[in-house]
């Protein structure tokens, strides 16, 4: 039989090289590092069964546009201006009542291993966890940054994610591709330069963990760097 876990929270992210999760119990909070895609059906962690489930995938493929304008007889259109969409790529969205839009994404960027982990690690009551982009995640993580210059990002198989907000007002949700861990860190500063922001007084948050070089290479730059 699986074993559940009560008042308990799994966050699993998902790109194309692997995963990584963070298990939420008694207080506590594990975190896997990133793991190889081969580990999932022998990780014990996921044999278990948890009161919340999220699952998030590392897409490039999304747009955030606010309620007001948001139509969903032309999601895909939307999507279409901002991304390269192929005619198979499925298209859906998702609401973010924090920021008072919609996140319109698309998971079909040549990857299974989301839904396997969807299919594998289920919510107490039973069910499969919906698979969301990261962006989404990042805009409801972005009130747990801990200033008012809330500096928000993720970064893995050569894509950065990165949202920014000022207090309760969000300045910038973006994807930027970038070959190497170098040049994420210069579309960083490239937008908080843009939004005036100093990184010298300001914490940089990341939601993927990072590794020593990454984290110690941030630190030449930032006030503080912090993995929620």
């Amino acid at each position: 039989m699986t074993e559940a876990y009560t008042d308990s929270r799994i966050s699993i992210q998902v790109s194309l090289s692997g995963y990584s999760f963070k298990v939420f119990h008694d207080g506590d909070v594990r975190s896997s590092g990133w793991m190889g895609s081969d580990r999932i059906f022998t990780t014990p962690e996921f044999q278990r069964r948890y009161d919340r489930v999220d699952i998030s995938l590392l897409t490039p493929k999304c747009t955030l546009v606010p309620a007001h304008f948001f139509d969903p007889m032309t999601a895909r259109q939307a999507l279409a201006e901002v991304v390269a969409l192929r005619d198979s790529d499925a298209v859906d969205y998702v609401e973010v009542p924090s920021r008072g839009a919609f996140l319109i994404f698309s998971n079909s960027i040549d990857e299974t291993l989301s839904r396997a982990i969807s299919q594998t690690v289920y919510t107490t009551s039973g069910n499969p966890a919906r698979i969301l982009p990261e962006m989404y995640y990042i805009l409801e993580g972005l009130a747990d940054c801990p200033e008012y210059n809330k500096i928000l990002c993720s970064y893995m198989d050569g894509w950065l994610h990165i949202a920014i907000a000022q207090g309760g007002s969000l300045r910038l949700a973006n994807v930027y591709e970038a070959a190497d861990f170098t040049t994420a860190e210069y579309f960083i500063f490239l937008a908080m330069k843009k939004l005036q922001l100093n990184p010298e007084i300001s914490t940089v948050c990341f939601r993927t963990p990072l590794a020593q070089e990454q984290e110690m290479s941030l630190y030449r730059y930032f006030k503080a760097v912090e993995v929620l």
